[in-house]
C-alpha cells in the first residue's frame, strides 16, 4: 500500500491539475500530463495552434499530432503513455489489477480468494483454477507461483507487437531506431543491417539511463536551492515592505490632514509594486516547484525502468534521454526582462518643509534589472574594435545583442564584411574574442537562449545557430526559401524574420519552415519594402525598421498591423535601420543617413533623439540593450557602449 502510494503521488500524478493521470499521454519530450490538461494548456498558445502541435507546459517541446484538422480538443487522443507510465498505472493506479481474488471467478460474478499467480497469463487463480489452469496442455509450463506465504510475485511484462498482437517485441532495429518482433523483422526490415536481441543492448542502455538520473538529480539540487533562495526573497520583501510603510507613515506625522491623500497614494503604489514582486518571486517559486516535481518524476521513471523486467521499459527510456529529453528547464531558462529588483523609499524632507501644499512624503522607487533610463542623457562608455587578427578586411558590425554567459556579459556581432559572427568578452580581467567564419554575410541576430543565438546569412539564404560559452561554437545550419535580413525570436521554436524578396515577414519553425507569411498594406500599398531589422516587444508584438520606405511598423503575432510610424517635417525618417524594445516599453531604432538614434514610445509616439551626430554617432545600424543600463550601438568598424546616468 505504501509503495502504491508513493508511487501515486510522486510520479503518477499531473503536474498540471497534481491529479492522478486521467488518460496519459507521453509527448516526445518524455513528459507526461492528463490529455485534457495538455490540450487546455495548448489551447492558450498561439504557437502551438499555428504549428498544429501539442505544446508541453514544462520545456515548450511541440509535438506534432496525427489528424491535425480535428479539433482541438481531440489532437492528444492519439498520444500514448510511455510502457513504464502505462505500466505503473496498471499496477498502482486506479482500476489497477486484484491480485487478491481469482480473475477467473470474477469474471463469473463470483469473488473467490486467490491463491496463485499466473506470470504469463498475468492472472490470478483460486485453487480449482488453477487445477484446471494446469490440465491444459499448453498452459502446463507457465510460471506459476503461490501467493498463501511470503512469496513476492514479481512480474515480467511482455510487451506485444501492435500489428502482429500475438508476438512479443524482443528486436531493435538500429537503422530504423524502433523496436519490433520477429515477424516485423522478417517483414519489414530485411535489408536493414543492425538488428539485434534488446536484450544486447539492455547493459549499455541502464549506463546511459543511470548518467542522465545522475544529472537530473543534480538539476533537482540546483532547482531546489533557487526555489531556497526565492523564499527567503519573499520573506526580504515582505519585511522590507512593512519597513517602507513604517518609514511612510511617520513621514505622514508630521503634516496636516491634506497630506492623507498623498499617504494612501503613495502606499496603493508601494503595495502595487510590492505584491507585484512578490507575485513575481511566488512564480519562480511555483513553477521551480514544477520543475523539482518533473526532475523527481522523470529520475523516479528512470529508476522504475531500471528496476524493471521489462526490455521495453529500458529501452523507451533511453530512447527518450538519447534525444536529449533530459535537459529540460534550468535555472537561467526562468529568469525574464523587466523584473523589479529592488523597491526603496525615497523622501524628500526639503520638499516637505517648504511647501505643505505640494506636500512631497517620498516616492515609490522601484530598481529594475534591465532598465536603460532613457531621460538620463547617454554616455559614451566604452569602444569595442570588432577587427581581429586574421579579417581579411576592416570590421562591419551589422547587429549585435548581449548574453550573460557564466556571469560574463558577452558581446555577439555579425561581421558582414569578414563574413562572420564574434564575440567580446572579459575573463580573469582580460579582454578575449572569439571568430566564427560562416560561408556568407550575416545580417541580423537574435538571442534564443541565454547562450545561444541566431544569425540570418541572407546572400547563401541560411539562418545559423550558434552556441555562446563565451567562445562561439555552431549548433546548426538551417536552409530557407528566402534571404532573411532582421531576424527576431518569438517563442524557443518558433521566429520572425523579414525578406525584401519579396517583402514580407515570415513565422518559422526551427527547421526553416514557414508557418506564415504576413505583407501587411496601408491605404492600397505596401508599407514593407526592405524589412531590414526585426525586434521583439515585451507584449509579443513584432516591431520592423523597414530601410527602404523609413518607417517603424508594429505587428501582432497574427499579422494585424498596430501602428505605422512614417513621420514628416522636422522628424521625417530617412534611412532606418536597427531597432531594439526595452522591458519598459520603449522604442529605439537608427537612422543610418541622418546619424541618430531615435526613441519612441510603445504606442509609436516620437519622445526625442537620444544620440545624434554630436555624440559621435556615424551611420548607425543595428543596436540592443541589456541589463546593466548600457546601449550598445553598431556604427562603422566599432561597436559604441553608452550608459545612461543622471
Amino acid at each position: 500500500m505504501a509503495t502504491s502510494q508513493k508511487l501515486t503521488e510522486h510520479f503518477l500524478t499531473c503536474s498540471i491539475c497534481t491529479e492522478v493521470f486521467d488518460k496519459p499521454c507521453t509527448l516526445v519530450c518524455n513528459h507526461t500530463f492528463c490529455r485534457k490538461c495538455v490540450v487546455n494548456y495548448t489551447k492558450t498558445r498561439r504557437e502551438a495552434i499555428s504549428a498544429k502541435s501539442l505544446l508541453c507546459p514544462f520545456c515548450s517541446k511541440m509535438t506534432k499530432v496525427s489528424d491535425p484538422e480535428r479539433p482541438v480538443e481531440e489532437w492528444a487522443d492519439d498520444v500514448q503513455p510511455i510502457f513504464v507510465i502505462q505500466g505503473l498505472l496498471d499496477s498502482f493506479g486506479p482500476g489497477s489489477k486484484d491480485t487478491t481474488n481469482c480473475s477467473y471467478c470474477k469474471e463469473e460474478g463470483e469473488t473467490t480468494p486467490a491463491t496463485s499467480w499466473c506470470s504469463v497469463c498475468d492472472d490470478a487463480l483460486c485453487e480449482q483454477c488453477t487445477r484446471m489452469h494446469q490440465r491444459i496442455p499448453s498452459f502446463r509450463h507457465h510460471d506459476v507461483v503461490d501467493l498463501s506465504g511470503e512469496t513476492k510475485v514479481k512480474v515480467k511484462r511482455k510487451v506485444m507487437c501492435k500489428v502482429h498482437k500475438n508476438k512479443r517485441i524482443k528486436y531493435l532495429c538500429k537503422d530504423c531506431k524502433t523496436a519490433v518482433c520477429q515477424t516485423c523483422c522478417t517483414i519489414h526490415h530485411r535489408k536493414c543491417d543492425m538488428v539485434v536481441e534488446i536484450e544486447s543492448e539492455i547493459p549499455a542502455m541502464k549506463t546511459e539511463l543511470k548518467r542522465n538520473k545522475e544529472n537530473l538529480l543534480k538539476k533537482d539540487n540546483e532547482m531546489k536551492r533557487y526555489v531556497g533562495k526565492q523564499n527567503s526573497l519573499v520573506k526580504e520583501e515582505l519585511a522590507l515592505y512593512i519597513q517602507i510603510e513604517s518609514s511612510i507613515k511617520s513621514a505622514s506625522l508630521t503634516a496636516i490632514q491634506m497630506i492623507k491623500a498623498k499617504e494612501r497614494k503613495l502606499l496603493s503604489e508601494l503595495k502595487e509594486m510590492s505584491d507585484r514582486h512578490i507575485g513575481q518571486l511566488k512564480a519562480d517559486v511555483k513553477s521551480g516547484e514544477m520543475s523539482v516535481q518533473m526532475y523527481q518524476q522523470q529520475a523516479e521513471l528512470i529508476d522504475q525502468a531500471l528496476q524493471s523486467e521489462c526490455d521495453m521499459d529500458v529501452y523507451e527510456m533511453y530512447q527518450g534521454c538519447e534525444a536529449g529529453d533530459v535537459e529540460a528547464v534550468g535555472v537561467e531558462d526562468m529568469k525574464e526582462k523587466g523584473r523589479i529588483d529592488r523597491i526603496t523609499f525615497r523622501q524628500d524632507t526639503d520638499k516637505l518643509s517648504r511647501a505643505l501644499e505640494d506636500l512631497h512624503l517620498g516616492e515609490i522607487h522601484v530598481q529594475y534589472d534591465d532598465v536603460l533610463d532613457l531621460k538620463a542623457t547617454p554616455v559614451l562608455q566604452d569602444t569595442i574594435n570588432v577587427t581581429v587578427v586574421g579579417d581579411a578586411g576592416g570590421g562591419d558590425p551589422t547587429d549585435v545583442t548581449v548574453l550573460e554567459v557564466n556571469g560574463t556579459d558577452t558581446v555577439v556581432v555579425t561581421d558582414y564584411n569578414n563574413n562572420s559572427v564574434k564575440s567580446f568578452y572579459t575573463r580573469n580581467s582580460q579582454p578575449g574574442h572569439s571568430k566564427l567564419s560562416l560561408g556568407g554575410r550575416p545580417w541580423g541576430i537574435t538571442r534564443l537562449k541565454h547562450n545561444q543565438v541566431a544569425v540570418t546569412v541572407w546572400d547563401t539564404s541560411q539562418i545559423v545557430t550558434v552556441e555562446v560559452n563565451p567562445d562561439l561554437v555552431l549548433l546548426s545550419t538551417i536552409t530557407t526559401s528566402k534571404q532573411y535580413l532582421g531576424i527576431t525570436s518569438l517563442t524557443p521554436s518558433t521566429l520572425a524574420a523579414g525578406a525584401e524578396f519579396p517583402p514580407c515577414v515570415d513565422f518559422l519553425d526551427m527547421s526553416g519552415h514557414v508557418l506564415k507569411s504576413v505583407c501587411p498594406g496601408h491605404e492600397g500599398g505596401t508599407i514593407l519594402k526592405c524589412p531590414s531589422f526585426i525586434c521583439t516587444t515585451r507584449t509579443g508584438n513584432i516591431l520592423v525598421s523597414d530601410g527602404e520606405t523609413s518607417c517603424v511598423v508594429c505587428l501582432t503575432p497574427e499579422g494585424d498591423v498596430v501602428f505605422n510610424y512614417r513621420p514628416t517635417g522636422d522628424t521625417a525618417l530617412e534611412d532606418l535601420q536597427g531597432i531594439t524594445s526595452t522591458s519598459t516599453g520603449d522604442i529605439l531604432v537608427t537612422d543610418f543617413s541622418l546619424d541618430r538614434v531615435i526613441h519612441l514610445t510603445e504606442s509609436g509616439q516620437f519622445v526625442r533623439n537620444i544620440l545624434t551626430s554630436q555624440d559621435g554617432v556615424k551611420n548607425p545600424w543595428g543596436l540592443c540593450v541589456n541589463g546593466r543600463g548600457c546601449m550598445y550601438l553598431c556604427t562603422s568598424d566599432v561597436v559604441k557602449v553608452f550608459t545612461c546616468c543622471k
